[in-house]
């Protein structure tokens, strides 16, 4: 039913954590697809040990000479993928047992749902230190201006979603927010989902996290909300929030970071 999509990269530190909290899932109807993007590390050396260690799982494994981009890796793991659903999930995160068994009951309860997230975690090397709680449980697309509205990683999706919108849109201004452009064209398109209020997911928000927030990013989320207000023909005023991740981006780091856990911890 699950088809858990997984790009690896030079995360052989964290690779077998995440791994082990897919084995550890209460919901077993699920297939794990990672697609090592071009790792200088023993990333793919030990996805594919767990592979060859773990044969009671269905584990596909793909491999790119190059690194292409998180964006391009995630659709090369969707075209292999069979499973009715598309799990997210990241190689420095954790996934908690409960996770798509409580996910998938949400599709249950409203089979016209698209997407279903949860509530995150947020931990580093001296453990958990934050719970991001969703903000809204049925976000609007007037809320895709702010950022994005579901958290990627936590996210179980409708395949048939995922291909009437083509997957992932690859591009340079994409990187990055390639899940605000995903919610983007899938509410665009008349669907919605939802987001369960419970922390069904952990995620790794440490110094290497704060590293990837480059200000070059920031200008891509700056794109993103514009995109939002005409998309969804919202009101013009509406183009100053663009303004605000260019105005993030330029904060020194230990501002940024001090501002992000107290956002964090509200």
């Amino acid at each position: 039913m699950i088809s858990i999509i997984m790009g690896i990269y030079n995360c052989a530190d964290t690779l077998g954590d995440a791994i082990e909290s897919i084995f550890a899932q209460t919901y077993t109807d699920w297939e794990l697809i990672m697609c090592d993007d071009g790792s200088s590390d023993k990333t793919y050396e030990l996805a594919k040990k767990y592979i060859q260690e773990h044969p009671e799982y269905k584990i596909k494994l793909l491999r790119h000479k190059k690194n292409k981009g998180l964006n391009q890796t995630l659709n090369d793991c969707l075209k292999v993928a069979s499973g009715e659903y598309i799990g997210r999930m990241d190689a420095d995160d954790i996934s908690l047992p409960t996770r798509f068994e409580k996910e998938m009951a949400e599709f249950e309860k409203d089979p016209n749902l698209s997407v279903v997230g949860c509530t995150m975690i947020h931990f580093d090397e001296n453990g958990d230190w934050g719970t991001a709680i969703c903000k809204k449980n049925y976000p609007e697309p007037k809320d895709l201006i702010y950022g994005t509205i579901h958290s990627h990683a936590t996210c179980l999706i409708k395949t048939e979603a995922m291909r009437a919108v083509k997957g992932y849109s690859v591009g340079k201004r994409l990187i990055r927010v390639e899940d605000w452009h995903l919610w983007i064209k899938i509410y665009a398109s008349g669907r919605y989902g939802k987001n369960i209020n419970e922390p069904l997911y952990k995620m790794r928000d440490d110094q290497n996290a704060t590293n990837r927030r480059k200000f070059r990013y920031r200008l891509n989320e700056a794109y993103m909300s514009r995109l939002a207000v005409r998309i969804f023909n919202l009101p013009k005023l509406m183009y100053l929030y663009s303004l605000r991740p260019i105005v993030v981006g330029m904060l020194p780091t230990a501002l940024y970071n001090y501002l992000h856990k107290r956002k964090i911890n509200k």
